[in-house]
């Protein structure tokens, strides 16, 4: 049998589904125009299992709820059936597309997946715990195609 303090780094992910509609200011092709995608989103932790006897968290790095209602809260809520869009998408004021759309996201960057993937990674991290890591991040924007993010590489 493997000695397992030497093998306590645990990687988990939880996969997440939102529906959302974005489109790219100044970019050459199609995607220039307002469209939607059924995202899927993978999180992936790590950390070193919970040893404490007396903890109902006994073996686990974190508990998947927890991190369900960590990117639920601050991701899936926020951004499930929005319209995403740069803030300089219009020359007109936002408050003009109110009218027709009711969830309106206006974010400081592109909204390609890249860049989506950089935002959503501080918004997990802000909220885990001290002792578990943001590993990486996946963003499938279709079924051929995806994005990553990785904290190894952001370091």
């Amino acid at each position: 049998m493997a000695e397992t303090s030497k093998m306590t780094v645990i990687r988990i992910t939880k996969k997440f589904r939102f529906e959302a509609a974005h489109a790219l200011s100044g970019y050459d092709g199609l995607c220039r125009n307002i469209h939607g995608h059924s995202y899927e989103l993978s999180v992936t932790v790590s950390g070193t299992p919970v040893t404490n006897d007396l903890s109902p968290k006994k073996g686990m790095v974190i508990d998947f709820s927890d991190i369900k209602e960590i990117v639920k809260k601050n991701i899936v809520d926020k951004f499930d059936h929005a319209l995403i869009l740069g803030r300089d998408f219009f020359d007109k004021s936002p408050g003009d597309l109110k009218e027709p759309f009711e969830n309106i996201i206006f974010v400081d960057y592109q909204p390609t997946s890249e860049n989506m993937l950089i935002d959503f990674a501080g918004r997990i991290t802000e909220f885990l715990p001290p002792y578990v890591k943001l590993h990486s991040l996946r963003l499938k924007e279709t079924a051929n195609s995806f994005a990553e993010w990785f904290a190894a590489d952001n370091e």
